[in-house]
């Protein structure tokens, strides 16, 4: 009962010692004092915990020597001692009353410490095993179920103990790993550079592990070679010879693998002789390798991915790889910055050459109404240069213009947020200006352009077309004047042969006013008749460049725009006049068809049968079936001003060309081809 009693106040103790959280040697200690002294008599004990290879070392014992061996020095290995192995596998308590003669201890271990009954019992906590405690006899024994009890109870209470070591192990490893994974990241988000991350990042790594020999591979994104971007202080190689090195130690293998991570995205390891090897880790930022570091570090028999200190490494990588990613962002996007602000000013010089090169006035105002640019085509009062205004309002520079229409379009545009688009004439109305005003954040810049030629030309144009009409009316009239002036002379010629007297000389005067009106109405229409004999060698081209001038006035004058393609066609034999008036009917056309906003375009070409195309293409809103049976009919329009003579007139035009008019129309616009033959 005493013994009885003894043990329970030894297990009591224990309990006190573990819950006071000593270390763990001590720990042990204490419970093979208590197994040896008050339990069980024995000769020897020793707890045994487990290493990284495989083996159980001695961590304590009583006493702790036997017969000159030192238990610390003992080492059993499950491989060779069938004991340990068994004991590993049942999980239960053996009890080996003869050890010389039993196959199992080791008999090395039993002749060298003189073993003849031996005790061994695993130290077990939730299937777990985390060692086993041994008790050595020197003389054979017979031990009894109490007993064995007894020594079990101590053994779990080391459970117990060795349990909460690792418990308290553990969770002071989380907390210098997390302090160690805070400290990284504080570190790398203050890195101002590449350079500075990866030295961090190698600093960290080798905290861990030790290594001095790691390297960080990058693909450069351009041709999808890998390349060094580092490697660590003191490392065996340099960075040029790193790779090729890495690759000849491990046989060949460096290269595929190193290659097999960027694709796959994941850790590996390659053996190399011993215990070393070489771990590729992928550093993934946003899904994307960025790079894979290589460490080449000692490890024990086996490792696994699972390893704490594989998956820290990991942990550090990946907060480099974040800030790696940003830093190299911002370096691009710096480097971007730079190529943009170069081609800005690049840019901004071009468009200063523009400008400076248009031959039209280009002037720029800002909100205070003052001159901020001027370029030096713009029409300034003689003896007065572009420097001597800038900075200057143009109402106090100019105070004339605020009696004009500018003063009014200016205040619009610069107000309502609107470009505007007017003519300027000078007082005498002999120079013409176009104005364009366009807003912008800090004002309006504004486009003068001399338009007196355009205007006079304009004006000639106008009066040619009012000659055409008169000539195609003329036409009309003179047919039913000359009939009767036929019918008339004839009968008078008739009456001559008569005897008239002094009546004859009448007769002869009135025949020749009728020669003389008809030679007057030949003239008259001959003002609007051109005849086939007028063609020449023409350049389509040129006419139609010739033309546009007076085009693009009326674009602009009805808010719409005009685009003019030309390509390499022929020369053709043309009227030119009449080519330009063709032109001009089915232009005006199109542009009456058309809202304002929209684009008339004008091209030329060949078709691949030889012929040369004119084609004038609008974006109205197309022509009816009706109205496009009648097109060309004499005195038909559907214009409330029109005269119904326009197409007729091209189609006369292009008949007396040998030339054709086709016409395709839709709700998205309509297109005019004229169709001239090639010279042969």
């Amino acid at each position: 009962m005493a013994k009885e009693t003894t043990g329970n106040s030894k297990i009591f103790e224990i309990t006190k010692i573990i819950n006071k959280k000593l270390e763990l040697n001590e720990v042990l200690d204490y419970v093979t004092s208590a197994i040896s002294e008050e339990i069980i008599q024995c000769d020897a004990v020793g707890i045994f915990l487990p290493v990284g290879d495989g083996t159980f070392r001695g961590s304590a014992g009583k006493p702790d020597y036997m017969n000159g061996m030192s238990i610390y020095s003992l080492v059993i290995d499950p491989e060779t001692d069938l004991l340990a192995k068994e004991l590993i596998e049942a999980k239960k308590t053996i009890y080996i009353e003869d050890a010389l003669h039993d196959p199992r201890p080791d008999p090395k271990v039993c002749e060298a410490l003189r073993i003849k009954s031996l005790l061994a019992l695993p130290i077990i906590y939730k299937e777990e095993m985390l060692g086993m405690v041994q008790l050595f006899y020197f003389n054979q024994i017979q031990m009894d179920e109490s007993e064995l009890q007894s020594a079990e109870a101590y053994v779990n209470m080391a459970a117990i103990a060795i349990q909460n070591a690792k418990n308290l192990e553990q969770k002071e490893k989380v907390v210098s790993e997390k302090q160690l994974l805070l400290d990284a990241n504080r570190e790398l988000s203050a890195c101002s550079s590449i350079k500075d991350c990866l030295t961090i990042s190698f600093s960290y790594v080798r905290k861990i592990w030790g290594s001095r020999n790691a390297a960080l591979h990058i693909r450069d994104g351009s041709t999808s070679e890998i390349a060094i971007a580092k490697v660590s202080e003191n490392s065996l190689w340099p960075m040029e010879e790193w790779t090729s090195s890495m690759n000849e130690k491990t046989g060949q293998v460096f290269r595929p693998t190193l290659h097999e991570v960027f694709r796959n995205k994941e850790m590996a390891i390659i053996p190399l002789d011993g215990k070393r090897r070489v771990l590729l880790f992928p550093m993934i930022s946003r899904g994307k390798v960025l790079g894979v570091l290589t460490v080449e570090s000692f490890f024990e028999k086996t490792i696994s991915l699972n390893n704490p200190d594989i998956q820290l490494v990991q942990s550090i990588l990946d907060a480099t790889a974040i800030n790696f990613d940003n830093l190299w962002q911002m370096e691009q996007l710096e480097e971007l910055v730079d190529e943009r602000t170069k081609e800005l000013a690049n840019a901004n010089e071009r468009v200063t050459d523009v400008i400076e090169s248009i031959t039209d006035g280009f002037f720029a105002l800002n909100k205070e109404w003052k001159f901020i640019y001027i370029n030096k085509h713009q029409p300034l009062p003689k003896g007065m240069e572009p420097s001597d205004i800038l900075g200057q309002s143009i109402w106090e520079t100019f105070p004339e213009l605020a009696e004009t229409a500018m003063f009014e379009q200016f205040h619009k545009a610069m107000f309502d947020r609107v470009p505007v688009h007017f003519e300027l004439s000078s007082p005498s109305g002999v120079f013409w200006q176009e104005m364009v005003a366009y807003p912008y954040d800090e004002g309006i810049c504004c486009l003068s352009k001399n338009i007196t030629e355009k205007k006079n030309f304009e004006k000639e144009l106008k009066r040619l077309a009012n000659l055409e009409l008169i000539g195609h009316m003329a036409a009309g009239i003179s047919h039913e004047i000359r009939n009767p002036m036929t019918t008339v002379r004839g009968f008078l010629q008739l009456l001559t042969m008569e005897d008239l007297g002094e009546h004859k000389k009448y007769f002869k005067l009135m025949i020749d006013e009728l020669d003389r009106a008809n030679s007057i109405i030949t003239k008259f229409l001959a003002m609007g008749n051109i005849n086939k004999s007028d063609l020449k060698k023409s350049d389509l081209n040129a006419l139609i460049y010739d033309v546009a001038p007076l085009l693009e006035i009326d674009t602009i004058n009805q808010n719409k725009l005009i685009d003019i393609q030309t390509s390499q066609i022929p020369e053709l034999f043309l009227n030119p006049d009449e080519i330009k008036q063709l032109l001009i009917n089915l232009c005006r056309n199109g542009l009456e068809a058309m809202e304002a906003g929209k684009t008339l375009s004008i091209s030329t070409y060949m078709k691949e049968d030889g012929d040369v195309v004119l084609e004038v293409r609008d974006q109205g809103t197309g022509i009816e079936k009706e109205i496009l049976e009648k097109l060309g009919t004499p005195f038909y329009t559907t214009k409330d001003n029109g005269t119904g003579l326009g197409l007729g007139v091209s189609y006369g035009i292009a008949a007396r060309h040998n030339a054709k008019i086709e016409i395709e129309t839709s709700p998205e616009g309509t297109v005019f081809y004229t169709l001239f033959k090639p010279m042969f």
